[in-house]
Parts: C-alpha cells; sequence; structure tokens
C-alpha cells in the first residue's frame, strides 16, 4: 500500500517549522551559550547561512525526485553507487538519535515543572509519539500544526519580554568567548542542531500534494522564518540573562522570561514541552520514512516497507521508536547532539555533490537554485561549509559515527 498524500503547502511548511524551532532553541539554547558566550547570535547567524546553502540544494532535488528517502535517491541518481547511497541514507536514518537529543531537552523542562527522572520521562515521551506516527500522516499533521504556532508563539514571549523589559545594562552583544573563533565554531557544531530537520521535509514527498512544488516552497518558507526568530531570540536571552545564567538552566527560556514574567514564566516550560514533544514526533516520522524508501528500494529488507491500514510503515515505526528509546537512556544531550550533527553534515556533503554532478542533466525540474554560467554555486558552498564544518568533530565522535555506519552495514548486508 502506498503512502498517502494528504498535506499542503500550509501544512508542509508548518511541519519544518515545527521541527527546526523545537529542534534546538528549546533543548541546547543554553549549552551553546556555555561555549559561545554573548556571541551565541553569531553561532545562529553562522549556522543559519550554512542551512540556507544546502536547502537551496535540497529544494532543487526534490523538485526533480519527489520520492521518500530523499538523501538516498539524490546520491543514486547522481553518483549510481548502491553502497554510497545506503551509507547515506542510513546516517540520516540515524537520525533517530535527534528524536532522543530533543526528547531529553523535553525531559529538562518535564522534570523542571513535575519532577522524575529524566531518562525516563524521554523513553516515555518517545513511546508516545511512536503511536502517534503510527495513527497516521494526518493527525500527526494536525498535532505539528498546532505545535508549530505554540513554538513560535513561545520564541515571540521571549523577545517581547526583551523588548517590554530591557535590561538596565544590556550585554556586549561584540563580546568574544574566551577561546575566540575557535570557541563560536564549536558551539556552531551543537546548535546547529537547532536547524537540522529542515532536510526531512523532503522525505515527506510523497506525502504532499503537488510535491514537486510544494517541498521547495515548504522548504525555503521555514528556514527564512526559523531564522528570523533565533536571531531575536538569541539576543533576546544574551541581553536578559547573560551566557552564564543561560548556560547553568534546565530550562533555559525559563528563565529568560522569568524577569519580565515574574511567576508566569512557567508558562513557557508548558510551550516548550508542546514544542519538544512535536520535534521527537517528526524526527521519528522522519526516520521511519527514510527506512520505507530505503526498503521499496530494496537496499534494505522489505519488512520496513511494510504499511497497514493507516498508510503507514509500521515496522519501520517500530524499529524507529525503540532504537530513540535505547539511545535516550544515555541520558547525555550533548554528545547524542554532536553524533546526529556529524551524521547531517556527511549527508549534506552528499547532497550537494549530487546536485553539482546533476546541475546540467536533463530531469524535470520546478525549482533552480541560483546559478553562475550554469555552475550551482550556492551548492558549492553548501559542500565547501559542510565539509570544513565536519573538521569541527573530535576523533571519538567520529568513531562513534563509525559504530553508527557498521551497524547500517550488518543490515545491508543482511538483506
Amino acid at each position: 500500500m502506498a503512502l498517502k498524500r494528504e498535506l499542503g503547502l500550509l501544512s508542509t511548511t508548518l511541519y519544518g517549522i515545527g521541527i527546526i524551532l523545537g529542534a534546538g532553541i528549546y533543548a541546547l539554547i543554553g549549552i551553546g551559550a556555555g561555549i559561545a558566550g554573548n556571541m551565541l547570535w553569531f553561532a545562529f547567524i553562522i549556522s543559519s547561512i550554512i542551512a540556507i546553502f544546502t536547502g537551496l540544494s535540497y529544494a532543487e532535488l526534490s523538485s526533480m525526485f519527489p520520492r521518500a528517502a530523499a538523501e538516498y535517491r539524490y546520491t543514486k541518481r547522481a553518483f549510481n553507487k548502491e553502497l554510497f547511497s545506503f551509507v547515506i541514507g542510513w546516517v540520516l536514518v540515524a537520525g533517530i538519535i535527534a528524536a532522543s537529543t530533543v526528547a531529553l531537552g523535553f525531559s529538562g523542562y518535564f522534570a523542571s515543572l513535575f519532577g522524575g527522572e529524566i531518562p525516563v520521562i524521554a523513553v516515555s515521551l518517545i513511546a508516545v509519539m511512536s503511536v502517534l506516527n503510527y495513527i497516521g500522516i494526518q493527525a500527526s499533521a494536525r498535532f505539528n500544526n498546532v505545535a508549530a504556532v505554540l513554538e513560535a508563539g513561545g520564541l515571540l514571549i521571549v523577545v517581547a519580554v526583551w523588548l517590554v523589559f530591557p535590561p538596565e545594562m544590556p550585554a556586549d552583544l561584540l563580546e568574544m568567548p574566551a577561546g575566540g573563533i575557535a570557541s563560536i565554531i564549536t558551539a556552531v557544531g551543537i546548535i546547529f542542531f537547532a536547524y537540522i530537520g529542515f532536510e526531512n521535509i523532503a522525505n515527506l514527498a510523497e506525502e504532499v500534494k503537488d510535491s514537486r512544488k510544494n517541498i521547495p516552497r515548504a522548504l525555503i518558507l521555514s528556514l527564512v522564518i526559523s531564522t528570523i526568530l533565533y536571531a531575536l531570540v538569541s539576543i533576546a536571552a544574551i541581553e536578559e540573562v547573560g551566557a552564564v545564567a543561560l548556560s547553568q538552566s534546565d530550562a533555559p527560556l525559563t528563565t529568560v522570561v522569568s524577569r519580565g514574567l515574574g511567576g508566569y514564566s512557567y508558562l513557557l516550560s508548558y510551550i516548550a514541552l508542546f514544542a519538544t514533544g512535536n520535534t521527537v514526533l517528526i524526527f521519528l516520522i522522519a526516520a521511519s520514512r527514510i527506512l520505507y524508501g530505503m526498503s521499496e528500494s530494496r537496499s534494505i529488507s522489505k519488512f520496513f516497507s511494510t504499511t497497514d491500514s493507516h498508510g503507514t510503515p509500521k515496522y519501520a515505526i517500530l524499529f524507529a521508536g525503540i532504537i530513540a528509546a535505547v539511545i535516550a537512556l544515555s541520558g547525555d544531550i550533548r554528545v547524542v547532539a554532536q553524533l546526529t550533527d556529524l551524521g547531517v553534515f556527511i549527508a549534506y556533503v552528499a547532497v550537494n555533490a549530487s546536485l553539482i554532478a546533476l546541475a546540467s542533466s536533463k530531469f524535470k525540474r520546478k525549482f533552480t537554485s541560483p546559478r553562475i554560467a550554469n555552475i550551482p554555486v550556492l551548492a558549492w558552498i553548501g559542500l565547501l561549509t559542510s565539509l570544513f564544518m565536519l573538521l569541527s568533530f573530535e576523533p571519538e565522535l567520529w568513531l562513534l559515527e563509525a559504530a553508527v555506519v557498521s551497524a547500517g552495514l550488518i543490515l545491508y548486508k543482511l538483506r
């Protein structure tokens, strides 16, 4: 049974906004502030530039090949190397790790409100969102639409508090962190997690109406809207409480609004629960759809492309949920976020290289990224910036990534 096309441009754009906003600004802004200090806003700007370069490559490729398991299909068309395409698809299936990261962020806010053990809360959330994923894309989209509006509203509250209750002593937003530009780059390697997820819009291609047009539009709209909100919120957060207070808080954005909202600041923690919970749902959807697409292409067992009356890939959903829950038990949000980012940058290198290879191809497309003499210059910049970011990850993380890829190769051999 095929997946059902039920999403329009608005729902698809809100899907992108929902996953981008909840993925990092609520969960990782404190960790980013502890590294980049007052230059946190600049780390977000660098991240947005990297994301937009690669986002335009996704936009063009998605208008050419509107199918699930997007990265797998792009690289297969560009290079026709099955094993290489499998590895690229698999490192994004390992985006299941991202669901674990955000579930841990959810747990910090939940524990600040109600108490409880963070790993247990994270696993419980993953279980609930896996059930919603199984019920169907339409039900998931309805939940996402509500959560995305709440997420954006929560960030606007942060900005409003900053504007209405400006600090008596504004922070020096140009003060470099102790480690200089190297610390800012390190922070980008972590808080880029706040942008990942836009690429997962492409993996909804088989569930979006007129996907050749709507997927590129949703990619660009979601990135632009999210970038504006991130820049404003990071400046507001540093101005209101400073980098040290942000880095020491389990619920950083609640801390930011506490001076202005007083006893009502807890409301932001409730919004953060929706934001992070929704992002867990979307990462689980994306991982299960990548598994579905790779299975449908016979790169892995057909078991993962089995759908039921809901029109959802039930075994892919079950697999994604179980793996995410196991990873969440580690409880280390920083390491899990960095491992996710490492896999994403590997995929970004491959996606930009795919567009460069296919730039002169005759495939029909409804969106074209900017060209100079028919050279996709932004894809080249996206490729180079992604390669540069790969250099910022420590050897231990590369070893963990190698273990993740090895696990995937076992599945590949067992197909």
